[in-house]
């Protein structure tokens, strides 16, 4: 079939990971002529959301490692004063991958299950209606378990997130789906719960000032000075004195000179500010700001999430950039980049070749030589599938923890439920996220075996203790009532891990992408470790100043509509100074 597509374009992206999406969005909005490809059947590439059989097809490609053909140099689409570079291959970014269930393929049946006890001939009426009881009780308890038969029947209600992040209410992803109108796109929920790892247990974060005057977990001098603190925070500016002499020092060595207790800066550092023992303190403060500032905007904490999963935000960016215009191509591979004289004159695509003003390219599409000597390791990814959640309320809770470790970045944890649209009902999913230092397995083991229950379950056995996460096996004579006891007291227990998949995957962040490509070839990162999209949003804007210095990014689109949340009433305002306002 002879190719439909034009010729020349003033922009290619290839991939629609989050930053080239923005990028190729931002764009066509000016009237920019934008020809989008991604070799995939989906949107987002390693920042996409999957049901679980996609996921399944997904790892196979990973582990076969998904070639493309190699393009001759000698095509006759290249001129001899032109060279010919070859396209990387993006399933090479994903490493180490281990795959477990911790459930049996099927679930015994009810019938086996009360064999051993439906042995006479011939019973009293009493020990007929035990029986019946019992039988119901069992089937009740049946219907609360797992196997992988049942769970895979369910895989379309997933939307497993490759790359989990979350949206700060007034941060700069927020304020642009605001200004140039691509909320109307997307759907989102408030983050009501952050929890931290203290003592061995998980405590919830204070948010606002009624949660720290309401927090038993904090005393009540304790209270002010972290009133105290938090105002100093908010109302910083650069040419105030009282960071001073901390420029060079880490935010817990500030927090110390204030005379905090280990419990105080326990909840400032690793939840509040998300960092760690190391961080300077002056990032450490700009985090603390950006944390405070979004409080109180949609709700009790200053998160969002995306409903559906993550993978939908780069696809509403590409939605936008269709509507003005954008021509899109998936299942279409770039095969080589067209290079002279340090610039890029073309791609060649199935055999076409396409010129282009500026090539926009993600990270794992990028050819080698352009990536010199890009770190391997990166990221610690992991995602559980679990049958109840770390901490179990009244209403399902959407959940932020940033798991301490001690001397080594801390392990972000997210948990989302049926309701946010990622998971059936009964289940709930885990991301954890941490920079790697060994492989995945190893990096997540401190907050695996604290928060969850990772042996396998047959089937067959309850577990009651809490503490020890023992088995044990209703005995022989147990009436139905005890049987029922047993699935309510499991309701206190870990979440049992159903099925988990880790994997680790390149950090380019903090790398210098523009080091070995031509001057009109600008490259992407992939995820990085922050727990929001402001690397993303922030290199978007980046790569669009360089290519189009006089216009304005992303403008706001017609007929403007404002982010459209339901607004808890009872989160109260957002964090103040302890300055009130004066009345007229």
């Amino acid at each position: 079939m002879e190719d439909d597509l034009p010729s020349k374009y003033e922009v290619i992206v290839i991939g629609t990971g989050m930053t080239e999406s923005i990028v190729a969005a931002a764009a066509s909005r000016i009237g920019k002529r934008v020809l989008h490809l991604d070799r995939n059947d989906y949107y987002g590439g390693m920042w996409a959301s999957f049901t679980f059989e996609a996921l399944q097809k997904w790892l196979d490609e990973c582990r076969n490692g998904k070639t493309e053909g190699s393009v001759k140099t000698s095509s006759p689409l290249v001129q001899d004063s032109e060279k010919s570079v070859t396209i990387g291959n993006q399933f090479s970014t994903v490493f180490n991958i281990e795959e477990k269930w911790f459930i049996p393929e099927k679930l015994p049946s009810v019938g086996n299950l009360l064999s051993a006890k439906n042995t006479q001939t011939e019973d009293s009426p009493k020990e007929s209606k035990d029986k019946q009881n019992e039988t119901e009780a069992t089937l009740k308890y049946n219907d609360k378990l797992w196997c992988q038969a049942k769970l895979k029947s369910l895989g379309r209600k997933f939307n497993l997130d490759l790359a989990p992040k979350l949206l700060f209410s007034r941060g700069t992803l927020v304020e642009l789906l605001i200004s140039s109108n691509i909320s109307r796109y997307a759907e989102f929920r408030c983050v009501n719960r952050i929890l931290t790892w203290q003592s061995d247990k998980l405590e919830t974060v204070p948010c606002s000032r009624a949660d720290v005057f309401a927090t038993k977990n904090v005393g009540l001098i304790e209270k002010r000075q972290l009133m105290q603190l938090l105002t100093l925070c908010v109302e910083y500016k650069p040419e105030n004195d009282e960071f001073k002499g901390f420029e060079d020092k880490t935010l817990k060595q500030y927090l110390e000179s204030k005379g905090l207790t280990e419990n105080l800066m326990h909840y400032v550092l690793y939840a509040i500010a998300m960092s760690n023992d190391t961080t300077p303190c002056m990032v450490g403060v700009e985090r603390t700001q950006r944390f405070l500032s979004s409080l109180g905007r949609y709700g009790n904490t200053p998160f969002l999430w995306p409903m559906y999963g993550t993978g939908e935000l780069p696809q509403c960016f590409c939605r936008l950039c269709a509507v003005f215009g954008g021509v899109y191509h998936l299942k279409r591979a770039a095969d080589s980049v067209i290079v002279e004289n340090n610039e890029c004159k073309a791609i060649l695509s199935d055999g076409s070749r396409l010129d282009c003003d500026h090539l926009v390219l993600g990270v794992a599409d990028a050819p080698p030589e352009f990536l010199g000597s890009v770190p391997k390791s990166g990221l610690s990814r992991g995602i559980f599938i679990i049958d109840r959640s770390i901490s179990t309320t009244d209403k399902e809770s959407l959940t932020l923890l940033q798991f301490p470790i001690k001397g080594k970045e801390p392990i972000t944890v997210i948990e989302a439920g049926p309701s946010t649209h990622v998971c059936p009902s009964g289940l709930y999913l885990l991301h954890m996220t941490t920079k790697q230092i060994d492989n995945a397995i190893n990096d997540l083991k401190p907050a695996v075996e604290a928060l969850l229950h990772s042996e396998y379950a047959d089937g067959t056995t309850s577990r009651i203790d809490t503490d020890t996460q023992a088995t044990q096996t209703p005995k022989e004579g147990d009436s139905s009532a005890t049987k029922t006891e047993f699935v309510i007291q499991n309701e206190a227990l870990k979440p049992q891990v159903l099925y988990a998949l880790y994997f680790n995957c390149p950090e380019t962040s903090e790398y210098d992408l523009s080091q070995n490509v031509p001057s009109n070839v600008h490259l992407c990162s992939g995820p990085d470790l922050e727990v929001d999209y402001e690397f993303a949003v922030k290199q978007a804007k980046s790569i669009f100043s360089k290519m189009y210095p006089d216009s304005e990014f992303l403008p706001r689109a017609p007929d403007p509509e404002e982010l459209s949340l339901e607004v808890d009433e009872a989160a109260g305002p957002p964090f103040q100074s302890s300055e009130e306002p004066k009345e007229e």
